[in-house]
């Protein structure tokens, strides 16, 4: 319990700290790692209620969204890296505490639950509405891909099909024809015949092409 107290106070206050730099920091680049830091002590803290899976996907979906989200923020504020490269021993000392504070989160994390198997896991009991699931049972994100792909089926199809049909209609919306534009029409290319394509024309000797 004393490990699993300091591991929660370690992950819950550094997602705090983490979490109040992403909006002070002026600097995008660094909110943006900031923000990266606040997902994985919010892994943790879900690792440490025994929600695997949803610790994997905030890692996978969110952290990687994170990035495409940097690479938006390059793209759309035009930001200088010779100006960011002449400060980086400058901000060498925080990124290394930052890297410090993530390894020593995933050794404690590791070493306690080699220590202990029932580190990682609800423990409210006697009067708690959760308790310890017995050993043998399935795993979380197994129970949940159950409940998904058999209960819950049809509702998780139209919830995809609610997704595509927002990412087409965002495609559709954002895309524009301007005029002056040359695009490439595949359908004129392929209907294209081959008398329309070259001509065959007859040049006197002598006379160049």
């Amino acid at each position: 319990m004393i490990i699993q107290a300091i591991t929660f106070y370690l992950f819950a206050f550094v997602a705090i700290g983490a979490a109040v730099m992403v909006i002070s920091s002026r600097n995008p680049v660094h909110s943006v790692l900031f923000l990266i830091l606040t997902f994985f002590n919010a892994a943790g803290l879900f690792v440490l209620l025994g929600a695997e899976f949803l610790a994997m996907i905030l890692v996978v979906v969110y952290v990687g969204a994170v990035a495409v989200l940097f690479l938006f923020v390059v793209m759309m504020l035009d930001i200088n890296f010779v100006e960011l490269r002449q400060g980086f021993l400058q901000y060498l000392p925080v990124g290394a505490l930052i890297g410090i504070i993530l390894l020593a989160e995933l050794i404690l994390v590791t070493g306690g639950y080699l220590t202990s198997p029932g580190f990682a896991g609800p423990q409210y009991t006697g009067q708690g509405t959760m308790q310890i699931p017995p050993p043998g049972q399935v795993s979380n994100a197994e129970a949940l891909g159950q409940v998904l792909y058999t209960k819950y089926i049809y509702l998780f199809q139209a919830a995809g099909m609610v997704l595509l049909v927002a990412m087409i209609g965002a495609i559709v919306l954002t895309l524009r024809s301007r005029p002056g534009v040359r695009r490439q029409n595949i359908a004129d290319q392929i209907a294209r015949r081959p008398e329309e394509a070259m001509e065959v024309r007859k040049i006197p000797s002598g006379g160049g092409a």
